[in-house]
């Protein structure tokens, strides 16, 4: 058996193109896909990200840190759009590398995604859980820290993981888990309806912020613009600035995501790019925008708090503004939180088709049509996580898995060019290869520049999924079967 066997396109498209009643439904529409990005997108990266990269690492630059990484994000966004339109199956870069790497290209980027959605749930979470804590405590009501705190803290100082006193579970986060994994379990239609109302009211209370908040900005709190270097390497000076776009990278995963659904898309040839891209433009203005007025808002070295946003409009006085940012806060992450468990499921959903992963994960529920095995095991995952795990892990560890997947979505869609270089292609990303190189430069770099103990995890992730990869997967693939009995015959 070969680990370079590839999945046919042929047969890729074949099961996009077969719907029996028993799989996926294909009821998303551009709009819907372009709404799952956005909300997606929208969330963590402004409420949570910004200020803890801005805090930590790249200060008032934080901006920058944001059109680097976006720049990043677009190369790797056109990449995905190619593919997207040419293979619509549910499995996003996983689908992608098993038509063009092989199964065990295919098998690493797709345990890379679980990392990245797996870990990435649970940052949301945690982000999510603190401002509602916050949120809360505005209207007087104040919950133990026992059932309110991880009893796990990164310390940044030392490198370790310490005890929080009191600390027992994140409670709303777990709760939050639950409820979106129910949600998925109902429909995709149902979540995309909810995912839509609450984008346009997070949206909304962001564009307030932008307007409002101008007015209240404080212009030395942007000098130095880049702070001096403290002597640690990613700790301020342009390698924070760098350091900074690694860590916010997780907060542009959403068009990542949207690929997941393809098979759920009514025209996918037509409508992924549309929601992939889209999405990734809206968001980017969006991001690079929100953090310079946060950081003119408030000094940078004050926003290493799980709701930056919501201090920095504090700041103004104006209670209601307040209020609605907390609103719109608890509001939108709740979408990311749907987006990324969405995605978990449905690449467990494919590997299990496959048949790399156990058969349960495929395992479609009669009514609903959804993978519904799927989402209650990452579900109860994922509250694991955001209960016990500190958030700075947490948001690293989804950035190195989602910058290994770009950079391995990058290399197929220049390998897919030279292998197949007729086949229709809805979306061709532009100028190959510089725009794949170009992403693949990008993410790598930006993987480097990620703490060393992150790279270790990253390290020691890949050698837990290469253990269950030998032991199950390489003898229960149903593409290495088919070639063995073909070869045989």
């Amino acid at each position: 058996m070969s680990l370079g066997t590839t999945k046919s396109i042929a047969s890729l498209q074949a099961e996009a193109s077969t719907d029996d009643g028993t799989g996926l439904r294909r009821v998303l529409t551009a709009t819907n896909l372009t709404m799952l990005g956005v909300g997606a997108i929208i969330g963590a990266g402004i409420f949570v990200l910004t200020g803890t990269a801005a805090a930590n690492n790249a200060g008032p630059a934080i901006p920058l840190s944001f059109i680097f990484a976006g720049l990043g994000c677009l190369f790797a966004g056109v990449c995905y759009a190619e593919f997207a339109s040419m293979i619509p199956i549910a499995g996003s870069a996983y689908t992608y590398a098993y038509a063009t790497l092989g199964e065990f290209i295919a098998w690493i980027i797709g345990w890379d995604l679980i990392l990245e959605y797996l870990f990435g749930a649970a940052t949301v979470a945690v982000g999510w859980s603190g401002h509602v804590i916050d949120f809360l405590g505005g209207m007087g009501i104040h919950l133990s820290p026992a059932f309110t705190e991880a009893p796990l803290i990164y310390n940044a100082v030392t490198h370790h993981i310490d005890r929080v006193p009191g600390g027992i579970i994140n409670l709303p986060a777990v709760l939050l888990v639950a409820a979106m994994s129910t949600l998925l379990v109902i429909g995709i239609k149902e979540s995309a309806r909810f995912n839509n109302v609450i984008v346009i009211l997070k949206v909304a209370i962001v564009l307030l912020v932008i307007g409002f908040g101008a007015m209240y900005v404080n212009p030395a709190n942007w000098h130095p613009f880049i702070p001096a270097n403290t002597g640690a390497f990613g700790h301020y000076g342009w390698s924070g600035v760098v350091r900074g776009a690694g860590v916010v990278f997780f907060a542009y995963i959403g068009f990542d995501a949207v690929s997941t659904a393809a098979q759920e898309a009514k025209n996918p040839k037509r409508d992924m790019p549309l929601g992939i891209l889209g999405s990734l433009v809206i968001c980017t203005i969006l991001y690079i925008i929100v953090s310079g007025l946060l950081t003119r808002l408030v000094p940078y070295s004050e926003l290493n708090v799980p709701d930056p946003v919501v201090v920095g409009i504090r700041t103004t006085g104006q209670q209601w503004a307040t209020f609605l940012v907390e609103l719109g806060a608890v509001a939108g992450l709740a979408t990311v939180m749907l987006v990324m468990l969405l995605g978990q499921s449905r690449v467990f959903y494919s590997m299990s088709r496959d048949g790399l992963l156990w058969p349960w994960a495929s395992k479609i529920h009669p009514r609903f049509r959804t993978p519904y095995i799927s989402s209650i095991v990452v579900g109860f995952f994922v509250a694991v996580l955001a209960m016990l795990v500190p958030l700075s892990v947490l948001d690293e560890m989804t950035s190195v898995g989602t910058l290994l997947a770009f950079m391995l979505v990058s290399i197929g869609v220049w390998v897919m060019r030279r292998t197949h270089p007729d086949m229709p292609r809805p979306f061709k990303t532009p100028m190959v290869p510089l725009v794949p190189i170009l992403s693949i430069l990008f993410s790598g770099a930006l993987i480097v520049f990620l703490s060393p103990a992150t790279q270790i995890r990253l390290v020691v992730w890949l050698i837990i999924g290469l253990v269950i990869y030998f032991t199950y997967g390489r003898k229960h693939s149903k593409v290495q079967a088919m070639q063995s009995g073909a070869a045989k015959q």
